[in-house]
């Protein structure tokens, strides 16, 4: 059954990967139009998510926000599928690093970078930095259920030569390439909810309290990787730039959670800049209810959002 629902969509998507931006953006435009005012595709839980955020903000002003998502998710989907398609001309064209040399400071001093970055802006087109780097490119990704469809996802983000890491193999193939030496660039997105119970850190986003993701700084701290946040701006439709961002000076002296508070911090500023460009169809705050009452003792804190 996977075989088939592949074979039956693949053509499609390859035909999408070889349309002209233009033509792309078009059929970007008739998709938003299903899948938001038609199908209405998790509208109730980008519409909440909104409402809990930016509760000073007036239903229209929220209203808008919603639509301008919904109009950049299609964007996105489509980008993804470009990939397929798009050439290293247009690519470095289209996503641009402001300050790559950041990264490149980095490798000279013989040391291994992870990137850490959110659900924003555009984060299928980064696996582009392998172009720029000498480091082995690696990242993080969640398997797809079809082996077919996860198979055509390595394919696409690895491209330009990074290598994908399932999550559950992440912590043992970081440990060989340290053991063996090996110079290393991975990339992780870290916003994503963990499931409340196994949650290690609980913390302030966007004014809620909820469980975070711990892991980019634990892959730190074990295997001294320096940690850099990849700030994206949506410039223009089908334009981004990226800019890295140390996200502490100095990982061994750092505290606990410093790296993991200050890249939650970052992506607020991102947010706040452009809230469109943020993933709003995660149930990002489902575990506001859930904060363990040790915690809520020791750190004086409420589940909601701040007055």
């Amino acid at each position: 059954m996977q075989l088939a629902v592949f074979i039956l969509v693949y053509p499609l998507l390859w035909l999408i990967s070889r349309l002209p931006f233009r033509v792309l953006y078009l059929l970007s435009d008739g998709v938003y139009q299903l899948l938001y005012h038609v199908v209405g595709y998790r509208k109730k839980v980008v519409r909440d998510n909104l409402e809990l955020v930016f509760p000073e903000k007036s239903s229209s002003e929220r209203l808008e926000i919603e639509k301008k998502f919904f109009k950049h998710l299609c964007d996105m989907f489509l980008e993804m599928i470009k990939t397929l398609g798009i050439t290293d001309a247009q690519i470095q064209k289209r996503y641009y690093f402001t300050n790559i040399e950041e990264a490149l400071d980095l490798e000279h001093q013989k040391k291994s970078i992870i990137v850490m970055m959110p659900h924003y802006a555009s984060w299928e087109w980064v696996f582009s930095l392998n172009k720029h780097v000498t480091s082995e490119g690696y990242a993080i990704y969640q398997r797809v259920q079809n082996k077919y469809f996860d198979k055509l996802v390595r394919d696409i983000r690895s491209k330009y030569g990074t290598t994908l890491i399932p999550t559950f193999d992440s912590r043992k193939i970081i440990s060989n390439l340290t053991k063996n030496g090996t110079l290393f660039t991975v990339g992780i997105v870290s916003d994503q909810s963990p499931m409340h119970f196994k949650a290690k850190h609980w913390t302030k986003f966007m004014g809620i309290t909820v469980p975070v993701h711990v892991g980019g700084e634990e892959l730190c701290k074990k295997h001294n990787l320096t940690p850099l946040y990849l700030k994206v701006k949506k410039v223009g439709r089908g334009y981004y730039q990226a800019t890295f961002k140390p996200l502490v000076e100095n990982v061994e002296k750092s505290v606990s959670y410093e790296i993991t508070e200050a890249f939650l911090k970052e992506t607020e500023k991102s947010i706040l800049e452009a809230p469109e460009f943020y993933f709003w169809t995660h149930k990002r705050w489902k575990h506001r209810d859930k904060v363990p009452k040790e915690y809520l003792t020791a750190n004086a804190i409420t589940s909601q959002k701040d007055v």
